[in-house]
């Protein structure tokens, strides 16, 4: 996937280019801090996706987008919330909200991977409009938490918060990061996946889901998670790896 970064903050740029580095199927084609600059790139190494910032001294990120014949896929960074709306009224991919946490860009970018996949094979079973954001219907994007029932009452969880699930018989253990504390539920992995956001949490093993943004290294057999050494299971190994780009 060729991207490009522009935004007129350096330091913000220097951000996105780490994150970028971590994923083996980006191919970071420049930085640019001067949008106009991007232009001539964007047309001839035919860019897949670019993270645009929004308010810059020479034109606005969202009158730049407006701008571009034949558009790729982009996600705005900004760090002002109140351009949503618009951003997304665009078809953003995403909208990330300065400073970008690392594991809210990986689900930016495993959406952007997943709609130019479909892009250039169609007859895959995802719908592009499945797959884009929309301000306009709210049910097409996470709240960012789920209510789980344990012992007499409802939890309510932060999805960043947890670190992996584990299966225990007819309950399921949710491990929350940060703590000792893990959450005991009788629930199944299928009703349990289906709250989920599937491009942050995998399933790895007949015992076990992780949250992506919380694996520390990958390892032949297995994951580590806070000193955690989770298995993959055989059967998972095939949409594991590539959903990381391994």
């Amino acid at each position: 996937m060729k991207c490009i970064i522009i935004d007129d903050e350096p330091l913000a740029i220097d951000v996105l280019v780490d994150y970028c580095q971590k994923m083996d199927f980006i191919s970071l084609e420049g930085t640019f801090t001067n949008p106009l600059e991007a232009i001539a790139v964007i047309k001839e190494k035919n860019i897949d996706l670019i993270f645009c910032d929004i308010e810059m001294p020479q034109i606005n990120g969202i009158d730049f987008i407006n701008s571009l014949d034949n558009t790729p896929l982009f996600i705005f960074t900004t760090a002002y919330s109140q351009y949503a709306v618009e951003g997304f009224n665009l078809n953003a991919i995403d909208y990330l909200v300065k400073p970008i946490p690392y594991n809210r860009f990986i689900k930016s970018i495993s959406r952007a991977k997943e709609i130019l996949g479909y892009r250039k094979n169609p007859s895959t079973n995802i719908q592009e409009s499945n797959v884009f954001p929309s301000y306009g219907d709210t049910s097409a994007q996470s709240p960012g938490y789920i209510f789980v029932k344990a012992e007499y009452e409802s939890v309510k969880i932060n999805l960043d918060d947890i670190e992996y699930i584990q299966g225990l018989k007819d309950y399921l253990k949710i491990h929350i990061a940060g703590t000792n504390k893990a959450i005991l539920t009788l629930m199944s992995f299928k009703e349990i996946l289906s709250k989920l956001p599937p491009n942050q949490f995998l399933r790895v093993h007949k015992s076990f889901a992780v949250n992506v943004a919380c694996i520390k290294t990958v390892q032949r057999n297995r994951i580590v998670i806070n000193d955690v050494r989770i298995p993959i299971g055989e059967s998972y190994r095939a949409s594991f790896f590539p959903m990381l780009g391994l």
